[in-house]
């Protein structure tokens, strides 16, 4: 179906809120292109969003600059 971490949102809103809550969205989540249609009564907006866990930021091990052995030393 969809590969891992991935999964499909679907929200319910008034259609002035539709972009405040997709780039809220794309601030938590990798998002694909919206899919945006009006709910059966017209008056609200459905929205279809295909998104993605984000992977976590790598950890960088902070080296003194001094961290270099030269030959014939030990550390």
């Amino acid at each position: 179906m969809n590969d891992p971490g991935t999964f499909e949102i679907r929200i319910i809103c008034d259609p002035e809120d539709g972009e405040r809550i997709t780039a809220a969205l794309a601030q938590a989540f990798t998002i694909g292109p919206i899919r945006s249609y009006p709910t059966r009564d017209q008056t609200r907006t459905r929205l279809y969003i295909t998104a993605t866990d984000r992977e976590p930021a790598p950890v960088l091990r902070l080296i003194p600059a001094d961290h270099h052995t030269r030959p014939g030393t030990k550390r």
